[in-house]
This record gives C-alpha cells, sequence and structure tokens, in this order.
C-alpha cells in the first residue's frame, strides 16, 4: 500500500492512501483520523447504490452513528443552494467539532462536501473516497473546494485539506467509460506539465496496465505541489494548465454536456496551439497532445468559437486587474505562467 502525506503550513495534515482493494478498510482507516461520534456521509444517486451501504455498515461497525445525505449526481447540483442543504443537514444532526463528514463519490462531490466541512462550525474534518478517475488524480488531494455560480466554475469556496484520502484504483471499474477518457484529461495535464516520462507512457501504452502506478504519480506530483504553494500563490497554478478555457467552455455548455475532463483537453490544446504559433512552445507540441488525447477519447475542440469562448473567461479567478495568468508549456513535462493582458489576450489566440 502506498502512503503519502500532504504537510502544509498551518500543520494539518493529509494522509493519502492507494491501493487495489482499500475500499474494504474504510472503517478502520477513518478512525484513526475522526475521533468524533457522528458522521455525515455524503455522496451521490450514482454512487450510493454502489457503495453507500457498504461505507455506512464499516462506519457504524467502528461506533460512529451515521446520517446518510444524497444528492443528484451531476456538475449541476454543485451550487450554492446544495452546499447549504448540507450545511444544514450537519446542523440538523448536530454534529460537532469533534465529528466529521465523508464524501463518497467523484469531484463534484468531493468539492461541496470539501467547502460545507470548511465553513460548518467554523471547519470540521473531512475524509474524501474518491471514485472516479479525475477525483483519484487531482480533485480529491490539496484541499481545493467549492461551488459554481452562475458567473463561473468553482467561484465561491475555501482551501480545507482532508484528513484522510482513501483511493481504491478497483473501484474505476465501475466508471462509464466516458467518466474514465474525462479523468484522463487530468492525467494528461499533470505530463504536459510536470513529468515527460509520464506523457511518453501515456503515448506508448495502455493506462489501464499500470493504471494504480499512474495513479500514484499523479497524487505525488501534485502532493508536491501543494506542499510547496498551498493556497496557489505561485507554482500550484501550473495544475490549471488548460483550466482557464476549459472553464469557459464548461460555463458556454451551463455546466452540462461537456464534463470538465473533456472542457481542460479542449483548454490544453487552444493554450497549446497558441504557444505554438507565438514560437514559445517547441513546435510539434499541439500534434503529440492531440494524438494523446484522441487515443483516450478526448475531445480536442469545441463547436463555440474561440472567440465565444475567450469573452466567457471573464469569470475566470486567475484574472488580474490588468488581465488573465495563463499557464502554457515550453515543451512536454515543463510549464510556466503567462500573464497576458486583456487587450492581448485576442492576439494570443490569432485573432484579430
Amino acid at each position: 500500500m502506498t502512503k503519502l502525506c500532504v504537510d502544509v503550513s498551518d500543520k494539518s495534515l493529509s494522509e493519502i492512501y492507494i491501493v487495489n482493494g482499500l475500499l474494504s478498510k474504510v472503517g478502520e482507516l477513518t478512525k484513526t483520523v475522526l475521533k468524533g461520534k457522528k458522521i455525515a456521509l455524503i455522496s451521490d444517486t450514482n454512487v450510493y447504490p454502489l457503495y453507500g451501504d457498504n461505507i455506512k455498515n464499516q462506519l457504524e461497525n467502528e461506533g460512529y452513528k451515521v446520517f446518510t445525505y444524497i444528492f443528484k449526481a451531476g456538475e449541476a447540483s454543485k451550487n450554492t443552494s446544495e452546499l447549504i442543504k448540507i450545511v444544514e443537514f450537519m446542523a440538523e444532526n448536530e454534529l460537532t467539532r469533534e465529528d466529521g463528514a465523508v464524501a463518497l463519490g467523484g469531484g463534484v462531490c468531493g468539492d461541496m462536501v470539501g467547502f460545507a466541512a470548511s465553513v460548518f462550525l467554523r471547519g470540521i474534518k473531512f475524509v474524501q473516497i474518491p471514485t472516479s478517475l479525475l477525483a483519484q488524480v487531482d480533485s480529491s488531494v490539496g484541499g481545493k473546494t467549492a461551488v459554481d455560480l452562475p458567473q463561473g466554475k468553482n467561484l465561491c469556496g475555501a482551501f480545507h485539506q482532508p484528513s484522510l484520502v482513501i483511493i481504491d484504483p478497483d473501484v474505476l471499474k465501475t466508471l462509464s467509460p466516458h467518466f474514465f477518457s474525462d479523468g484522463m484529461g487530468e492525467v494528461i495535464k499533470y505530463g504536459c506539465i510536470k513529468s515527460a516520462s509520464l506523457f511518453e507512457k501515456l503515448e506508448s501504452g495502455d493506462v489501464k496496465d499500470n493504471l494504480t502506478e499512474i495513479i500514484t504519480e499523479c497524487v505525488s506530483i501534485k502532493r508536491q505541489v501543494v506542499e510547496n504553494d498551498e493556497k496557489e500563490h505561485g507554482e500550484r497554478a501550473l495544475l490549471n494548465f488548460g483550466h482557464t478555457c476549459g472553464h469557459a467552455i464548461e460555463k458556454l455548455w451551463n455546466f452540462e454536456t461537456v464534463s470538465h475532463g473533456e472542457a481542460v483537453a479542449i483548454g490544453m490544446v487552444m493554450i497549446t496551439r497558441a504557444g505554438e504559433n507565438l514560437g514559445i512552445t517547441e513546435k510539434g507540441t499541439t500534434d503529440r497532445l492531440i494524438k494523446v488525447l484522441e487515443k483516450n477519447d478526448l475531445k480536442i475542440s469545441d463547436t463555440h468559437t474561440d472567440k465565444e469562448i475567450i469573452s466567457a473567461m471573464n469569470g475566470d479567478k486567475k484574472r488580474t486587474g490588468t488581465g488573465i495568468k495563463f499557464v502554457m508549456i515550453n515543451k512536454i513535462g515543463s510549464s510556466f505562467i503567462n500573464p497576458i493582458k486583456y487587450e492581448d489576450i485576442n492576439k494570443t489566440f490569432g485573432i484579430e
């Protein structure tokens, strides 16, 4: 079993465990970090029928009183109204600061439960049990929590580290092909920004042959970045490669139709092509990226025009007073932050 830890400046420690079959150990692992008597087990309509009763039984066997909240699966549920319902659910069941929450699901579930845990009683502990590839390699680690607003994605949130992350690659066997591909968008991102060797593995092999190893490598990269820059004042922003364009695309589709990983894939192509055209990204990089994305059944373009996508970036979190901080790559495995002034953004993407 692989154990990693994220140790950040306020001394909060996230323990991350990665091993096949780990779902059977949820109860005993949770007992090591949640010392209270009550747990709010929060999941969605897709995941709870698969794993919910198993997890609830394990927690009850460890002596916890478990209260279950299930919301409708999908990004459309990741809003302030659902967040308030979760917080009120915690209050109705009289959770204390010694108690905790468990997020059983994908990125939407983890983001919402983490945010609810950050604001309820000004902060209670929570455990992440990610059940999607995207959540296992990315969103469950690092403490970013949020909900969407009509104006844009993840605009309302907080940094709140999970006490424990339980990653069992076996649960991905129940993931649909679409959402497996969706998660691959984030896996490919890590190769682009930090690991040429990971990218080369994705070019040459079948990810499912080395899935646990690849998940572990992605989590290791993110762990190191988060320890260096928890609150995204510098290096952590590199994890947003493809996300500025991607979030705009999600917004244009009202957070439906195009999933997060698909949108990030398109965003990576857009910004890499722009980098090549500007002469700051190695020639041929876009073609390599496209081949890996297509190999993993990901989209490389959107029906909205580049101009429409750029216009939708006006709600992006990475805006400053003068422009937007875009993440670009010099070449596969090497990335940097490039602040672009508002008046120069159209030109950057080849729009006159």
